[in-house]
């Protein structure tokens, strides 16, 4: 036999014993206090809207918000990859999430996607200043997001929650950066030789040099591009060595 339903906590009758309109308004009720919603003030809840909408209209540069139907204080968001660091050719997805005392208290940011960044522990719960001592009742949600991006531009391994890549950063930035590149093309979705060719240096210089049609060894003469067939071999093959390491270390 199956075991006798629970009494109601409101009237104390069982449940089964109610219509199922009263039923399904009451799994409503619960569902609204479970959620973090009902813990802010009324004024904090209209302000935290109208930015929520206002974010979700005109979103900052290479970030998109996508509101929670369910809980506005549980924010969904991604994150472009930015160019010229380990992260670009990335979509990074991560939730922002509003505590009770919130704008007095800061929110807490956690990546879903799996980086590899100093400032990202294990958890995914984001490390950064003005989530923590920084932070004033006067900062909002889009300032949040655009130091969290800023912070896969400029990673503080000072702060440091995932100490290998603080170290690396630090000693081996090379290392560093083809760790989170792996990552990035794995967890990221990271596609295109932005995510894979380095910026910068001879290599890039000379791809970059202009035509000079007709003159032989010239940026399109046939020398030029016997070196480049062979520049893009040893590229190929330091990329293939670099992704090795870094995967005997994960």
């Amino acid at each position: 036999m199956f075991p006798p339903w629970p009494p109601c906590t409101a009237c104390g009758r069982p449940v089964a014993q109610h219509p199922p309109k009263l039923l399904w308004f009451l799994s409503a009720v619960c569902e609204v206090r479970n959620s973090n919603v009902e813990n802010l003030p009324p004024h904090i809840i209209r302000l935290v809207y109208k930015e929520v909408t206002t974010l979700t209209a005109d979103p900052p540069d290479g970030i998109k918000v996508f509101p929670n139907e369910e809980d506005l204080t549980d924010l969904q968001v991604t994150i472009e990859g930015p160019e010229g660091t380990p992260y670009a050719g990335g979509l990074f997805r991560m939730k922002l999430l509003l505590g009770k005392d919130f704008p007095a208290s800061p929110p807490k940011g956690y990546f879903l996607t799996k980086i590899f960044h100093p400032n990202v522990g294990a958890n995914g719960e984001i490390c950064v200043n003005v989530l923590k001592r920084d932070w004033t009742a006067e900062l909002g949600i889009r300032h949040v997001l655009l130091t969290i991006k800023c912070l896969l531009i400029h990673p503080n391994p000072e702060s440091a929650l995932n100490e290998e890549a603080g170290r690396l950063l630090l000693e081996n930035y090379e290392e560093y950066a083809a760790r989170a590149r792996l990552l990035t093309e794995i967890h990221g979705g990271a596609s295109g030789p932005s995510a894979r060719v380095p910026t910068g240096g001879a290599a890039a210089a000379s791809s970059a040099a202009p035509a000079t049609p007709g003159v032989p060894g010239g940026a399109e003469g046939p020398m030029a591009k016997k070196h480049a067939g062979e520049r893009d071999k040893k590229l190929a093959a330091k990329k293939k060595t670099d992704k090795k390491r870094a995967l005997r270390r994960l």
